[in-house]
């Protein structure tokens, strides 16, 4: 008869968990664990009376001389008792005879593993091991066992959480669509509107022009027909100082203009870039898309940016002109930031050189520029080439950091564009998915001579078919 009474090593301790307050970053450690050890010295009448009075315990922990070993649960132990003569091989018997039976090996995972990475392995074990308790291993060396049911239950909790996060997300990115679309409208609306008023004036400024020059030849016959007006035109000349308004007001009607032409280019950029695409893609020239993004950018540059536009000869390309447009203003704006960043970088450089009594120096550095460069190439596709059209933005700014590099490439994947999108992976989804093209980055430029003082910078290059 076993001793009812025979000490085990240590009784089980459950460790506090956080199911009621789980995130999507969960891990192991935020579930309730439970450490029972339990030497292999042990016979299995001990295991059992411990099963018996814990219902919540999964398994054991075994240990031989203070060793790990391995790990039993309670229904593998069930399963070896109810066998014929399972009572008499391994209920009075050591541990160590049933471990020798029923020895598999039991998954293991550190205690900061997410728990939707371990739920997901642990569904891809066998049928026979899916109900098998989890060994997880904490920072402090300590072994615990995870349920298999507090797992599941954690995960599909999560995953209602992973759930209603895409929805609210969801929910968010139309609400800002629908409102992206309504300032859209709004935008184009107050651009027809300013264009009227323009064209009026612009309309009418020939004529003011004309009419001017006619008054001011008609005031010149005057003159020399009457050489010696009357002292009261003569005090009226010089009241409204006739020669100085000759000489002025042909610049005031050409200023007028000037003014009149930048805002309907203004206006006009405003309709091309809240321009709705149609189903169907369109011949458009690149270059004006192209001239429009940096007139409406031209407010945040400063006298310290230099643009270079190397335009080549490029026939009407079929594209999204709206979406394209877009495009074009994420990697100016992104590539005005790094040049404007780097600018105020540099006045402090030099401010806290100034401060210190110039006994440190600054680098030189070139005038802050950005090259726009198109063309068109030829590209392999298959076994036969086919005539692309290659859009090339480049600046001489710092390199892309090898992770800052590695992040962008990894953010066009679709797992990342899923969590979250920027500005980059939704110009690389209009490129590729929507014109069938190529989206390049580069960093260092290329054809930037590595030793050069001043090498660095990056490059996008957008590559779209001629079809």
């Amino acid at each position: 008869m076993p001793d009812l009474f025979k000490p085990l090593i240590a009784p089980p301790v459950w460790t506090e968990g956080k199911s009621q307050a789980l995130q999507l970053e969960s891990t192991l450690q935020d579930l309730p664990l439970c450490q029972f050890q339990v030497d292999l010295s042990q016979t299995g009448w001990d295991l059992a009376q411990v099963f018996e009075q814990h219902p919540r315990l999964a398994g054991a922990i075994l240990l031989d001389q203070q060793q790990f070993v391995g790990g039993i649960s309670r229904r593998r132990l069930l399963e070896y008792l109810l066998h014929p003569h399972g009572v008499e091989l391994f209920l009075n018997r050591p541990l160590s005879v049933l471990y020798s039976y029923s020895r598999c090996e039991m998954l293991h995972f550190p205690g900061d593993t997410a728990i939707l990475v371990a739920a997901q392995q642990a569904l891809r074990r066998s049928p026979e091991l899916q109900l098998e308790p989890i060994l997880v291993q904490t920072a402090d060396q300590g072994r615990y066992l995870l349920d298999i049911q507090a797992l599941n239950i954690a995960y599909w909790q999560i995953r209602g959480i992973e759930t209603q996060v895409r929805y609210e997300r969801t929910q968010i990115e139309m609400i800002q669509s629908d409102k992206m679309a309504n300032l859209g409208r709004l935008v184009d609306g107050i651009a027809h509107e300013i264009l009227d008023p323009v064209s009026f004036i612009w309309g009418n400024l020939s004529h003011v022009s004309g009419y001017c020059q006619d008054l001011l030849d008609l005031i010149n016959s005057y003159e020399q027909v009457l050489p010696n007006p009357p002292a009261a035109l003569q005090q009226k000349r010089q009241q409204i100082e006739i020669d100085y308004l000759r000489q002025d007001l042909p610049q005031t009607v050409e200023s007028i203009r000037a003014g009149a032409e930048r805002l309907s280019k203004l206006a006009t950029s405003l309709q091309n870039f809240c321009h709705i695409d149609d189903v169907y893609p369109k011949p458009a020239n690149l270059h004006e898309l192209l001239d429009s993004i940096l007139l409406l950018l031209k407010s945040r540059l400063s006298s310290e940016i230099c643009f270079v536009k190397q335009y080549g000869h490029l026939p009407p390309v079929p594209c999204y002109a709206g979406q394209l447009s877009q495009v074009f203003m994420n990697l100016l704006s992104m590539t005005v930031d790094t040049l404007l960043t780097q600018a105020v970088s540099r006045e402090l450089d030099l401010d806290l050189v100034s401060g210190e009594g110039g006994l440190t120096s600054v680098a030189p550095e070139l005038q802050p520029t950005i090259t726009i460069t198109t063309q068109t190439c030829r590209v392999m596709m298959g076994d036969r080439q086919q005539r692309w059209v290659s859009v090339c933005i480049a600046n001489n700014g710092p390199s892309l950091t090898p992770e800052a590099y590695q992040q962008i490439k990894e953010s066009f994947s679709i797992k990342r564009r899923a969590l979250k999108e920027t500005s980059l992976s939704v110009s690389y989804q209009i490129v590729t998915a929507k014109h069938g093209g190529k989206f390049e980055v580069y960093s260092p430029c290329r054809g930037m001579p590595s030793s050069s003082l001043h090498a660095g910078g990056s490059e996008f290059e957008i590559l779209l078919p001629l079809m």
